[in-house]
């Protein structure tokens, strides 16, 4: 478990386990002989990814960027992606319960993003976070209701419509602060209404960047996953992303990095190539944490027609 202390905000990588997903599709057009030289993939093209979710917490109120893959994924889906659905035991670990947790932001509705919003008791959906109230772009939940035949399996009805239709998931329009040190910007190109999420607090600032730079291995510009709806978009907010990131130094939270969670962002040696630098060696912890017995009970990823 990653923790940090930014300003009055203790921030914790929290995680729903780790997914395969196949290399190809996750550098789109760069040829498998450079990415393999940064990660390596099995013998059916499948690397390991992890399903990072951020826990923010400053003694007033707990918020939760992302919720994983959960527990509602088909049979067939979760043979082929293999995800563990332990958001709930991580966050157990970290110290905190699902009732006390009072936001929930979506960065966008794919199923690996918003997974354990809710989970089926007795058949029916329920809110997994009975308390929260959960944040969404208007028009990511507008493309959700309609997708297209390229990305209609990355979208599930019953991560995000029971929510918005008790009223409990709030559909927001544009960049805002959702609280006080804590909003939401815009950067199309992965969807058209993909939203980052940043932190501010003490003269610093951390970003979830969510799937714009999905893991750290995407930090070139023209690295770009074959999921993205808008490739060339992707690579235009890239840079404008790293024209305030950089010189500034934000954290940058990778949300699909299984061994590197989060970083520094810093150029490379060629010019427009950026490199990641380890918070470890500047303050940031690595805590080692025992597995827990939950101390509520497990919620289960019941199987419903």
């Amino acid at each position: 478990m990653h923790r940090l202390t930014l300003g009055d905000f203790e921030l914790t990588v929290v995680s729903d386990g780790h997914y395969f997903l196949d290399g190809g599709a996750m550098f789109g057009v760069v040829p498998k002989v450079l990415w393999e030289r940064r990660i390596k993939a099995d013998a059916q093209n499948l690397i390991e990814m992890g399903l990072n979710a951020l826990l923010i917490r400053d003694g007033k109120r707990t918020v939760l960027v992302e919720t994983g893959a959960g527990p509602k994924l088909p049979e067939k889906m979760q043979r082929v992606y293999g995800n563990e659905a332990r958001l709930l035991r991580s966050l157990a670990e970290a110290g905190v319960a699902p009732d006390e947790v009072d936001m929930v932001i979506n960065t966008h509705l794919h199923f690996d993003h918003c997974g354990w919003n809710t989970y089926y008791r007795n058949g029916r959906v329920a809110a997994t976070f009975p308390r929260a109230r959960y944040y969404v772009q208007r028009g990511e939940w507008e493309c959700a209701q309609n997708p297209n035949e390229r990305d209609a399996v990355s979208y599930i009805s019953d991560n995000y419509n029971p929510l918005v239709e008790s009223g409990q998931m709030e559909l927001i329009s544009g960049d805002r602060e959702i609280a006080p040190g804590i909003s939401v910007r815009i950067y199309p190109g992965h969807t058209r209404h993909l939203q980052a999420v940043l932190i501010r607090s003490g003269g610093r600032t951390a970003c979830y960047i969510s799937d714009l730079i999905p893991m750290s291995h995407h930090l070139n510009v023209a690295w770009t996953a074959s999921y993205d709806l808008f490739p060339v978009e992707t690579m235009a907010q890239k840079k404008r992303f790293y024209a305030e990131a950089v010189p500034n130094r934000w954290v940058v939270i990778f949300t699909h990095d299984h061994f590197l969670p989060w970083a520094y962002v810093e150029p490379g040696e060629q010019e427009g190539k950026y490199v990641a630098r380890r918070l470890e060696r500047e303050g940031a912890e690595i805590v080692q944490v025992p597995a827990v017995a939950l101390p509520y009970p497990q919620i289960p990823g019941e199987k419903v027609a």
